[in-house]
C-alpha cells in the first residue's frame, strides 16, 4: 500500500498547487495545457493497445463490457459520487467539479502501471512501479486543477480505493492473471483511455467512457475462457 498512499499524496499536492496557480495562468496557457495531455493521452492508448496479441478479444472486451457498464449505469454512478462529493464539499462549485473528478479518476486509474504496479506493491513491498506512476499523476493533477479545480483533488479517493483495493487483493490476483490476460486488460485500457481524451480532454464527441470499465474485467475473462477451449 506504500506505493498507493505515495500516488494519492502525488495527486493532493499537485491538484493544491494546480488550485493555487490557476487563477494566474492565462486561458490560452491552460487550454494548450489540457490538449496536450489529450494527445498524449490518446499517444499512450495506442501504445497500450499495441500490446494486444489478438485485438478481437479486446473489441468483445469492449463490447460486452459497454452492454454491462450501460446497464449498471457505471458512469452515471461516478458522477453521481462526484455530485454528492460536490454538494458536501464545494457547493456552489458548478459542473466543472464533476468533470475534474470524473477525468482524473479515469485518467489516474487506467493502465498497465495501475494494474502491474498495484500487484507488485501488494505482494513484495515493491512500489517503484507505482512510484513513477506518482510522479506522472502529480504533474497531470496540477496542470488539471489549474483549469477543471477542486474536482481533481477528490481524485485522489478514487485512486486510493481502487487502486488500494488491488494492492490487497493482489496474491489472488497474481494467481489468476497470466500474462495474456494483462495483455489484453492493458490493451483494452488503451482503447478506453483513447475515448477519455477524445471526449473528455479534447472535446471531440461525447462518449460515456466510464461504461467501458466492466471491459478491464471481460477482456482477461475471455482469454480465460479461450484457454479452456484450447
Amino acid at each position: 500500500m506504500t506505493g498507493t498512499f505515495l500516488n494519492v499524496l502525488t495527486v493532493l499536492v499537485g491538484g493544491t498547487l494546480g488550485l493555487f496557480l490557476g487563477g494566474r495562468l492565462p486561458e490560452r496557457i491552460k487550454s494548450t495545457v489540457i490538449a496536450g495531455l489529450g494527445t498524449f493521452t490518446i499517444s499512450l492508448g495506442l501504445q497500450m493497445f499495441l500490446k494486444s496479441e489478438n485485438a478481437l478479444i479486446v473489441l468483445g472486451g469492449l463490447l460486452l463490457g459497454s452492454l454491462l457498464g450501460e446497464w449498471w449505469h457505471v458512469e452515471e454512478g461516478l458522477r453521481n459520487f462526484g455530485a454528492f462529493l460536490e454538494a458536501r464539499f464545494a457547493r456552489g462549485a458548478s459542473s466543472q467539479f464533476i468533470r475534474g473528478f470524473l477525468t482524473t479518476s479515469l485518467l489516474f486509474c487506467i493502465g498497465p502501471m495501475t494494474i502491474l504496479g498495484a500487484i507488485q506493491d501488494g505482494l513484495r513491498g515493491d512500489y517503484r512501479l507505482l512510484a513513477v506512476k506518482a510522479v506522472m499523476d502529480g504533474f497531470a493533477a496540477l496542470a488539471f486543477a489549474s483549469s477543471l479545480g477542486i474536482g481533481v483533488l477528490f481524485s485522489a479517493v478514487t485512486v486510493l480505493i481502487y487502486q488500494g483495493s488491488i494492492s490487497l487483493l493482489a496474491s489472488q490476483l497474481n494467481a489468476l492473471l497470466t500474462s495474456a490476460m494483462i495483455n489484453e486488460m492493458t490493451a483494452t485500457g488503451g482503447v478506453i483511455l483513447i475515448g477519455l481524451a477524445l471526449s473528455t480532454l479534447l472535446e471531440i464527441k461525447p462518449i460515456r467512457t466510464g461504461n467501458f470499465l466492466p471491459a478491464l474485467l471481460i477482456s482477461p475473462l475471455i482469454v480465460w475462457i479461450l484457454g479452456l477451449l484450447k
